[in-house]
């Protein structure tokens, strides 16, 4: 009776001992390795939709981006809905939807490039069937309120393109010429780096993982839901356009709060546009208000990423694996290939 006693101790330590062993374990994440769609080659076709807001005069520059990549050998084709006029939207839900799945189904599609982003797209996102696109991937193009979309696709496992869009283009493209070539090299699969500009306000450091991220404000909006990034173990990207400081914060401080941070491997900040002021001015730079809310991480802050609202909106391959070093007279970053 005594032995069987000591038995059921020693085990019941065992069990208690091994609990806190698994405690005590830093959980380091899995690599996330996505599907790459192909790269496009001449005779290739890109579909033109609208997931977002209304085209309203836009004619001039999506006529534009059809000769744009018909210079680059490329086919294309505008979804039937692209002008059409809902209100703030290119058109209905329904509509607007009708086009992103009939672009992400067709075979004979190989990219496709939104036209513009504003905000419609997390209100066809529920609507959506990625099944086909899983099996078949192909690039998906846009920034801005696209950043919904690239979430999506993200946490469906396929790397996605965040770029210039169709009305991003200029009478004269060679105002854009960096934002052109990076996105034609992207989606040819050339060889992708940039070295920034250096700050004052750059956190220095390396580090190495999967690119995530796009437009703050989306990003903040899909806390909570499906289509929200976990960014363990990878590098986040963030731009903003037309906010307040003191909403650039608020949204930092909630991810914050919901442990989005808690083992990203480091932040680059893209262009934070025409920042509006408050009659109660917030007091330091946007810079250091990022400082300010990620302080309690150590992970490296490169700042000056040309990419976002700006005419200079470079290329980012959006789940790939990327270099980052970061010192203050500058920043690198490698795309592994």
């Amino acid at each position: 009776m005594q032995k069987n006693l000591l038995i059921v101790a020693l085990c019941c330590v065992s069990f208690i001992f091994g609990i806190q062993t698994l405690n005590s374990q830093t959980v380091t994440p899995e690599t996330h390795i996505l599907k790459r769609p192909p790269y496009l080659k001449a005779g290739d076709t890109v579909a033109i939709v609208a997931p977002s807001g209304i085209l309203k005069h836009r004619e001039r520059e999506v006529e534009q981006a059809k000769a744009l990549l018909k210079r680059w050998g490329l086919h294309s084709v505008v979804g039937t809905h692209v002008f059409n006029q809902a209100n703030h939207f290119a058109g209905k839900d329904d509509e607007r939807c009708e086009d992103l799945q009939k672009a992400l189904d067709d075979p004979k599609i190989s990219a496709i490039w939104c036209a513009r982003g504003g905000y419609g797209t997390v209100r066809i996102l529920d609507k959506l069937d990625f099944s086909g696109f899983k099996k078949h991937p192909k690039w998906v193009i846009g920034y801005s309120d696209i950043t919904a979309l690239h979430n999506a696709i993200h946490n469906a496992g396929v790397e996605s393109l965040h770029a210039l869009m169709c009305v991003s283009l200029t009478k004269d493209e060679s105002e854009i010429e960096a934002s052109i070539s990076t996105f034609q090299n992207a989606l040819f699969g050339k060889p992708l780096s940039y070295t920034l500009e250096g700050s004052t306000y750059n956190r220095t450091g390396q580090a190495s993982g999967p690119l995530v991220g796009g437009n703050l404000t989306m990003l903040h909006t899909m806390l909570g839901s499906e289509t929200s990034i976990d960014v363990s173990g990878k590098i986040l990207f963030i731009e903003e356009i037309g906010e307040y400081k003191y909403h650039i914060d608020r949204m930092l401080q909630s991810l914050k709060r919901a442990g989005y941070f808690d083992n990203c491997k480091g932040v680059i900040v893209g262009d934070m546009t025409k920042l509006r002021k408050n009659t109660t001015l917030w007091g330091t730079s946007v810079e250091q208000l990022v400082l300010d809310a990620l302080s309690d991480y150590d992970f490296p802050i490169a700042f000056n990423m040309p990419a976002g609202h700006e005419k200079d909106n470079r290329a980012l391959i959006l789940g790939r694996t990327i270099q980052l070093e970061v010192e203050k007279t500058k920043s690198t970053i490698n795309f592994s290939e």
